[in-house]
């Protein structure tokens, strides 16, 4: 029964006609733990509960109605209901409310403000030259992820705090901001000093503080005109031991600045546009011939290729045609042996019958001879009957 309630509770969001008697308002840096209490005078028949910024119900009394909810129960009494978020997040972010159910109902609401402190920032120096051969060290001083957005100021050696021109960038989400402020010197001393400052109400009272000496910017720039093949980038004015002079930037010196660092910045690409251009139609040559290099070998891959398969086609047919003669040969071969064979026996069977017709000749020509003998000899002896028989 109790979580049939609960999903039907989780379901429905804040009716306006309840009446709100109290208002909160409770602020929570990201990643921290979050407790919302609930707490009433009543001690019979009443029901807390707390609903989620999108109005869906976290827990009705002790009983949670969204599973896998990141809410953690504290403390459930008569009079009171307490949870818990334990890693807070932009997300958690809104009005969260708590119903007291008895014979009336009445709301009370805690905004929750999650404050997202900044990175610790970082500083960059540069040096630009304007077309008067002057130069300028501009100052670049930036930090991100903040909610809300921080005050970044300079503080310039020991006394002087002054604000610059700051940049706001918020990110896809809308919530959190990057900043970055940048400042101009148009001369120093090396042993001055400026520091950048962070402040954020997420920071309680701290500061975040980045140091930046104008001696290592000297040496750099000793090191750098000492370099062969390398220019001085130091200045008469750079030389001489002046007091730092900082402009508070309104809307005119911002844009002579503005305009000096536009100017400044077209200098510097004209003066190294050669060599860029050098390198870059080096490497567009060498690409070049990169290309030219792999479509011959290419080309004569797809040669070899060809010269192969009319290699092996040539192969084939000449196969083909081998096969061919060898075969006629055989059956030519054959043919006349089968010829020569049956010619054989034509020839031995008409001797054979030639011999046996001499043969019969041969004995009848020597029995006819025989019977003429036979009776040439019976008439001599009749001829030679002697007289005295007679």
């Amino acid at each position: 029964m109790w979580w049939g309630v609960l999903s039907l509770l989780s379901w429905l969001p804040l009716q306006d006609t309840f009446l709100i008697n109290h208002t909160e308002t409770i602020t929570v840096e990201e990643g921290q733990m979050l407790i919302l209490k609930c707490v009433t005078s009543l001690e019979k028949n009443v029901s807390l509960q707390w609903l989620a910024p999108s109005g869906f119900t976290i827990f009705l009394n002790k009983n949670p109605a969204l599973k896998n909810s990141r809410y953690r129960l504290l403390h459930h009494s008569a009079t009171q209901l307490s949870i818990s978020v334990p890693s807070v997040s932009l997300q958690d972010e809104g009005v969260y409310k708590c119903l007291h159910y008895s014979d009336s109902v009445s709301t009370k609401e805690v905004k929750v403000i999650v404050l997202a402190t900044p990175f610790k920032p970082t500083l960059e120096a540069s040096v630009i030259r304007s077309l008067n051969r002057a130069e300028h060290v501009v100052l670049t001083c930036s930090t991100k992820r903040s909610k809300p957005p921080p005050q970044i100021t300079w503080l310039l050696g020991a006394n002087i705090e002054i604000y610059s021109g700051t940049h706001h960038e918020f990110e896809t989400d809308g919530k959190k901001c990057n900043t970055t402020s940048t400042l101009i010197v148009h001369s120093f001393h090396k042993n001055s000093t400026v520091d950048c400052i962070i402040q954020h109400t997420g920071l309680q009272g701290r500061k975040l503080v980045v140091p930046f000496r104008f001696e290592d910017l000297v040496t750099d720039q000793e090191t750098d005109s000492n370099a062969p093949g390398t220019s001085s980038l130091s200045c008469p004015d750079l030389q001489q031991p002046t007091s730092i002079v900082s402009k508070m930037e309104n809307s005119s010196t911002l844009e002579i600045s503005e305009k000096e660092k536009e100017e400044t910045t077209q200098e510097s690409d004209l003066a190294s546009a050669k060599p860029q251009h050098l390198g870059l139609a080096r490497k567009k040559s060498g690409i070049l011939l990169l290309t030219l290099v792999s479509f011959l070998i290419f080309i004569l891959f797809v040669i070899v290729q060809l010269f192969i398969m009319k290699l092996r086609k040539a192969h084939v047919v000449w196969k083909k045609e081998n096969d061919i003669s060898e075969h006629t040969v055989e059956s030519y071969r054959s043919r006349s042996n089968n010829e020569e064979t049956s010619s054989q026996e034509r020839n031995g069977q008409t001797s054979h019958s030639k011999r046996c017709m001499n043969y019969i000749a041969r004995l009848y020509s020597e029995a006819k001879t025989k019977k003429n003998v036979q009776h040439s000899q019976l008439e001599e002896k009749c001829t030679h009957i002697p007289e005295s028989i007679v």
